[in-house]
């Protein structure tokens, strides 16, 4: 059906509906679950933490829902989403950074195929960059159908990776489309909008994880114009910014199209969203040049979003690289409030099956927790430890409110944080959550027993790589 004009979208998402009360009792129904993931969406990249971005849908359901104010995830793209589809740490398979080699074996147990064994229709509508190797690629781990890009980024009007085997991969269920001129955040919408209009007769798992708003940066003109005419001194970050307000507008607006959708065929009573993002922002980049290797026309841009006051960026295990905004939305279950207790990107899987009805076969080796308790208001079970390992020598440790930051002294560590202090680097994030003061030297004990913390916990990890870049077997379409 037609897409309604953008500045209705825009009024109509402001208008909030009556909030809803938690729904008596503790065993809830088998919801449809929509999870949207955005790809570099910072911190400070929503209206509702102070952005310049128009984000009304985004900031409404924050509102009317969970507003998650502690939701942790990786510090790049490929590892959050092993994080998500597998509810295990991405270092239990040294998939550390973002890689176009398969990131976890064949016969893992996904997320995808744990909900198709609770009976529920299973699609993704986006971005994959979990491996291209055949048995690796989603219609084969457990998607019924599947839509988007294989590779890790895609240029926003060509839809094309890096020149190479790679290039093209934009397929529906395997098989290779080409669908130039369509705005790739345009197509993805419209893909799970169809998916939700179509009858089913069984719950369903919808995974929507949008190209935006990584690199390259770029949205059609009407996203464009709901902004000043000048936003920036310089002309060059004046355009960049635009474009990065206008792709998130954009987004917001692809948000409002499936909430629509929902409403419209009777379903949004009956499915919990999620909405987060994969890491934080890329930022600031003064030497520019991000974008270009995607495509023609080239699209670059020395500004990249904001991590809104939080330390750090993408790539850096600061709270800006791994802190993401997110929230649940689940009409007449969830009621609007904030929820400060830290989650992690792991504690998806065992939540959201176990709603689904999914019982584990045996041990699954989740690092996750099944947070649904939390979710539904009851006091947390004690303090959370949660464990980063990170590219470079990267990572970081969180205990409690106490946070251990790894910096790593290598060429990777040193481009990623240029001129940082290469030791290790300890915050107390209850009283300083933007990590500007470093307690290491006051506190060198603590220091060595969250670096003892952190061994034991990554005994858990593999000895190394079960695939290696450069030996894979490219699918090519």
């Amino acid at each position: 059906m037609p897409h309604r004009p953008l500045r209705l979208a825009l009024l109509l998402a402001f208008v909030a509906s009556a909030p809803s009360p938690v729904a008596s009792g503790s065993t809830a129904p088998r919801p449809n679950v929509l999870f949207i993931l955005a790809d570099d969406l910072g911190w400070g990249d929503v209206g509702y933490h102070g952005s310049r971005a128009l984000t009304p849908t985004i900031d409404r359901l924050a509102s009317e829902g969970l507003e998650l104010r502690q939701h942790y995830v990786t510090p790049q793209c490929t590892p959050t989403r092993v994080a998500l589809m597998t509810g295990r740490y991405p270092s239990r398979f040294d998939a550390l950074v973002a890689t176009n080699a398969p990131a976890f074996p064949a016969d893992t147990l996904t997320l995808a195929r744990a909900f198709e064994k609770a009976g529920y229709q299973t699609f993704l509508s986006g971005k994959w960059h979990l491996g291209f190797d055949p048995g690796h690629r989603p219609w084969e781990m457990g998607f019924d159908h599947s839509y988007g890009s294989l590779s890790g980024a895609t240029h926003p009007w060509q839809h094309t990776y890096r020149k190479g085997e790679l290039e093209r991969t934009w397929h529906r269920d395997g098989e290779r489309l080409d669908e130039p001129g369509w705005s790739a955040t345009e197509l993805v919408t419209r893909e799970a909008e169809r998916f939700v209009r179509l009858p089913h007769d069984r719950p369903w798992f919808l995974y929507v994880a949008h190209f935006a708003v990584h690199t390259p940066v770029d949205a059609p003109g009407r996203y464009k114009r709901l902004y000043p005419a000048r936003l920036a001194d310089d002309p060059e970050i004046d355009d960049d910014m635009r474009r990065y307000l206008a792709f998130t507008s954009q987004l917001d607006d692809g948000v409002a199209r499936l909430v629509d959708a929902l409403a419209e065929t009777g379903q949004l009573d009956d499915t919990l969203i999620v909405f987060t993002s994969d890491n934080g922002a890329l930022g600031f980049w003064p030497e520019g040049g991000q974008g270009e290797a995607y495509g023609e026309p080239l699209i670059t841009s020395k500004w990249a979003g904001s991590s809104g006051g939080l330390r750090g960026r993408k790539a850096t295990t600061y709270e800006g690289g791994i802190r993401t905004p997110a929230w649940v939305y689940w009409k007449g279950r969830l009621e609007g409030r904030r929820v400060d207790h830290p989650i992690h990107m792991v504690d998806w899987f065992p939540t959201l099956t176990r709603l689904a009805g999914y019982t584990p076969s045996g041990d699954e080796k989740w690092d996750g927790r099944d947070v649904w308790p939390l979710l539904e208001g009851k006091a947390p079970n004690g303090p959370r430890t949660f464990y980063w390992k990170y590219g470079g020598g990267m990572g970081a440790l969180r205990e409690g409110d106490l946070k251990l930051v790894v910096m790593g002294d290598t060429d990777w560590a040193r481009t990623m944080m240029p001129g940082a202090d290469r030791s290790d680097q300890l915050f107390d994030l209850a009283l300083d959550p933007r990590e500007t003061t470093n307690l290491a030297a006051q506190r060198p004990e603590t220091v060595v027993r969250l670096r003892a913390l952190m061994s034991e916990m990554a005994l858990g990890d593999e000895v190394g790589r079960i695939f290696k870049e450069g030996d894979e077997s490219y699918w090519t379409p």
